[in-house]
């Protein structure tokens, strides 16, 4: 344990846990033997931070949050996995996060500069990108992925095994049980596909040529004629230098448990707002 780190005196601090120079422990807080505090982590006051559980530099934890924890899975029994957060996260108020599962990846991982809000919970063996956005009480089932710069909004749950791309866009109170595409924009219950994620897209900086193509590609993918596959085909040929709608491309070709979510009408017309 680094002499440069603050510890409040009611702090508990395993004997074994690694600590980083700069780190602020507040009080009540509970650190376990097996925890990893980057640099200039702060922990506010009544944390846990249990398990194998690795949190990267400059992340800053609020009260109550449980990280590290068993997962909620039955058939877990006490194995050694891992809990993986990256660099300058945060990380609110009852917030929750478990390790991963021998039965899945052993390893729950979380990327960079992500935000979670009050009470929102990852789950065992997801994999979260970077920039990722979770609004409060968003709840999160295992062996998900969620691609870089994702917003996921309040309340909304993600059902086991579900790929959300990155770009994505999930409205408030959404039932996520399919796969969304990226930059795709996914509400209701149970969601379906309601366009792109417009504003997104311009607000990191896409071009006006870049916004168009995927909108014509959404288009197309998402038209009445012919099966999913075959349209798959016919926008990648006719895309093939564009790289963002490869990207859509790639995501629906590497499948997964799940089944890709689709536009509730037909003619993948977009909803007001997005266009």
């Amino acid at each position: 344990m680094t002499d440069r780190a603050q510890i409040h005196p009611s702090a508990v601090v395993e004997d074994g846990a690694q600590i980083g120079a700069g780190c602020r422990i507040g009080p009540f807080c509970h650190v376990g033997p097996d925890a990893v505090l980057g640099e200039g982590c702060e922990l506010k006051s009544h944390v846990a931070v249990a398990g194998h559980t690795h949190i990267g530099p400059r992340t800053l934890i609020f009260p109550f949050a449980s990280i590290g924890h068993q997962p909620q899975d039955l058939k877990f029994k006490g194995e050694v996995t891992r809990l993986r957060i990256g660099a300058d996260c945060i990380i609110r108020e009852g917030v929750t996060m478990n390790p991963g599962t021998v039965t899945g990846t052993s390893e729950t991982v979380v990327g960079d500069r992500c935000v979670f809000l009050t009470g929102s919970h990852v789950a065992h063996d997801c994999i979260v990108g970077n920039d990722v956005i979770f609004s409060n009480n968003v709840m999160m089932a295992g062996h998900c992925t969620i691609g870089d710069f994702a917003i996921i909004s309040g309340g909304a749950g993600v059902h086991q095994f579900v790929r959300i791309g990155h770009h994505a866009f999930v409205g408030g109170l959404s039932a996520i049980e399919n796969d969304i595409i990226p930059f795709g924009m996914a509400l209701g219950n149970r969601a379906y596909l309601a366009g792109l994620n417009i504003i997104g897209l311009r607000r990191r900086g896409f071009s006006r040529d870049e916004i168009h193509g995927l909108r014509r590609a959404y288009r197309l993918l998402f038209a009445n004629e012919g099966t999913l596959k075959e349209r798959v085909e016919d926008v990648a040929a006719e895309f093939a230098t564009h790289a963002t709608v490869q990207e859509i491309i790639d995501f629906i070709r590497a499948g997964g448990d799940r089944a890709i979510c689709t536009p509730r009408d037909t003619g993948a017309r977009e909803t007001s707002g997005t266009a």
